[in-house]
């Protein structure tokens, strides 16, 4: 994945000098010398005005040739209705056009500088910690994907907010590690109240910062965020209810055990642009349910949306420091990785960046939770249902703008399907409709940061001076914005980056092979294993590739969806990630697994303990041959000797004694 990038993690700037004069309270923990704001009353976001609406349609023409794609637009509602012939049309003619500046809600202004989006979308600009905003007086700017154009500023946080932000969390630690499942649940409740009373909100921030289109910032990035507080604020007492243990030695039988399931303290939680609202959320979710703080650092490109979960849980009455958010790059990032009082790090990005997270951790051995990159295949069988695979394949490849960690980056088709397969591929592909994200006719948005739209046009030259054939797309439209077609390749085989490096963008290579098992070679034939599906109607193939296909999760005749499901696990193998999010297991990553073992027998000591006499000798020969001799006899004779030493009765109960006996025989 490349939501997090080196960018994130090189040196900053150097640092202003009215900056640093502010900066000595902090690094003295002394809060009240922080530049804060007070917290702002939530405001309701303006619907969407006539007047906006018949702002945008008015450069339509204009903009006809901005978004000109080279492929056919479906019509829709207005423009003939969901029958409507397919012809070669202007995205204008059929969606709101995305090069014009965006007016979600505005009343006028000029929105490159944020007046009129800023006021109804953005929840908060400053970093949040210990429940307030912290002014740092140094800022950055968000930028609109779909327009290139800034609109709105961001403070940046620096190495006395870092430090800021995990002392707040290490003191909400001491009283939110100690209050009960049942509190922390019913407060994961509210929250979830709280993201539905601001779903709409959130999904404009996250369609005009991030680019993807607002019905998707709804199904992919709010609906897991829903489900996983919802899952978690019913399931967390049952999932981390202490379990008891039976311990197997008959020595330990007069012993009660159990694990326990303890919080770890401060979690810092660094995570991508591309779902800016549902990677970070989902983990925040799981720390605060296991009862630990958290420190998020979101990404950059994408930060005002990261903001926004520390605003919504300000909002929902999560204590002061339970939840902080800072806006950092380069350096700073480092210093919280490196944190002292860091007792895990959850990241998700690129494999190089997560190699560096490893290293810098290493330092105070802080455990991490790596999610990484994918090069995530799809084969399909002779058997499958073309439809649906064409359909699926086409959705797994580019929803986001393919800008997913498990999007289907790679396809494996056996032959004797294959031209009709990819037939079909390529006329769902060439009705997508690329354009502005807060439309509803909008199918792909914007690629979110530019140097990943260089990444995809470099593959996809590599691969047609290699012999590639592009079926469809391939070249940018002449648009202000970062936008990249959908693009469908064929003639593709593993001497190409594009089916072997991640790509992390709307491209979609596709090679012909002769049989399934050529195809299930090929696909484990990558140094990823995040994600991988199969395509097929038979049960019997569907275990097999089930069973052969290395990856952390495989899905048959879907893809992508589980990162959305909170009982699923999430993760990978080989260099795609180290560790699991989601479900138990990911909730296992977040806690102590605590053994305890209370013994209240009564007894004098142990049979083992000193001193190491006669009766010590005889005890231990005695035990071994009655626990673990394979002659009956010997077994017999050893336990009668074994009951009648000191060393030994007493130590045990009774009533165990024939049932770890009878085991043992």
């Amino acid at each position: 994945m490349e939501g997090v990038g080196r960018e994130d993690l090189q040196p900053d700037r150097p640092e202003p000098a009215h900056r640093l004069r502010d900066r000595g309270a902090l690094r003295q923990g002394a809060r009240q010398e922080l530049r804060l704001r007070p917290r702002p009353a939530p405001r309701r976001q303006a619907p969407l005005l006539a007047a906006a609406r018949r702002e945008v349609l008015r450069h339509a023409v204009a903009d006809a040739r901005v978004l000109r794609p080279r492929v056919p637009v479906r019509l829709h509602g207005g423009h003939g209705g969901p029958g409507a012939v397919r012809r070669h049309l202007p995205a204008a003619r059929g969606l709101l056009p995305a090069a014009r500046p965006l007016l979600p809600g505005a009343r006028g202004g000029d929105q490159r500088e944020g007046h009129g989006v800023k006021k109804g979308l953005v929840f908060a600009d400053r970093p949040i910690i210990d429940g307030l905003d912290v002014d740092t007086g140094d800022t950055f700017e968000a930028v609109n994907p779909a327009t290139a154009e800034r609109f709105a500023k961001v403070h940046r946080a620096g190495v006395p907010e870092i430090d800021a932000a995990v002392a707040a969390a290490k003191k909400a630690f001491l009283n939110w590690g100690k209050r009960s499942v049942k509190e922390r649940e019913r407060l994961l409740k509210r929250l979830l109240d709280t993201v539905r009373r601001n779903a709409e909100r959130i999904a404009r921030l996250i369609a005009t910062e991030q680019g993807k289109p607002i019905g998707e910032a709804r199904a992919v990035d709010l609906v897991p965020v829903a489900d996983t507080l919802r899952y978690l604020s019913r399931n967390t007492e049952r999932l981390l209810a202490p379990r008891p243990v039976e311990y197997e030695q008959l020595l330990f039988s007069h012993k009660s055990g159990a694990f326990r399931f303890d919080p770890l303290g401060v979690i810092a939680v660094i995570t991508p642009w591309n779902y800016p609202f549902g990677i970070p959320f989902v983990e925040v979710a799981a720390c605060l349910a296991a009862g630990n703080t958290v420190v998020l650092k979101p990404a950059s490109a994408t930060a005002l949306t990261g903001l926004a979960i520390g605003a919504l849980c300000r909002e929902a009455g999560l204590p002061p420091g339970v939840v902080n958010v800072v806006t950092a790059g380069g350096s700073t990032v480092n210093h919280l990785i490196e944190h002292p009082d860091v007792q895990k790090i959850l990241f998700t990005g690129s494999v190089e960046t997560g190699k560096g997270v490893m290293q810098r951790a290493s330092k105070h051995l802080t455990g991490v939770v790596l999610e990484l990159g994918g090069k995530d295949p799809a084969v399909v069988a002779a058997d499958a249902d073309l439809d649906r695979a064409a359909s699926g394949v086409v959705w797994g490849a580019f929803v986001n703008a393919g800008q997913s960690c498990g999007a289907i980056e790679r396809v494996y088709v056996v032959e004797e399907v294959a031209d009709a397969f990819v037939e079909k591929v390529v006329q769902r592909t060439r009705a997508l409709r690329l354009g502005y994200p807060l439309s509803e006719a909008t199918d792909m948005g914007p690629m979110t940061v530019p140097d990943q739209r260089h990444l995809v046009e470099e593959q996809v030259k590599e691969a047609v001076d290699k012999g590639a054939r592009v079926l469809c797309g391939g070249k940018r439209p002449k648009a202000k914005g970062y936008w990249y077609p959908p693009t469908v390749l064929r003639h593709v085989d593993h001497s190409m980056r594009v089916m072997t490096e991640e790509t992390f963008g709307p491209l979609l290579p596709i090679q012909v092979v002769e049989s399934l098992d050529e195809a299930i070679e090929l696909a484990n034939d990558s140094e990823y294993g995040l994600t991988a599906s199969g395509w097929t109607r038979s049960k019997k193939v569907a275990r097999r590739l089930c069973e052969e296909l290395q990856a952390g999760t495989v899905t048959i005749n879907d893809h992508l969806f589980s990162f959305g499901e909170p009982t699923a696990t999430w993760g990978g193998i080989k260099k795609s990630g180290i560790g699991r999010s989601h479900s138990v297991y990911g909730l296992m990553e977040l806690v102590n697994v605590k053994h305890v073992s209370v013994d209240l027998g009564g007894s004098p000591g142990m049979p083992w303990w000193y001193p190491y006499d006669a009766g010590f000798h005889e005890f231990t020969r005695r035990a071994f041959g009655a626990l673990y001799s394979a002659d009956a006899k010997t077994k017999v004779q050893d336990t009668i000797g074994l009951l009648g030493s000191g060393r030994f009765f007493g130590f045990v109960k009774v009533s165990e004694i024939a049932t770890k006996l009878g085991r043992a025989f």
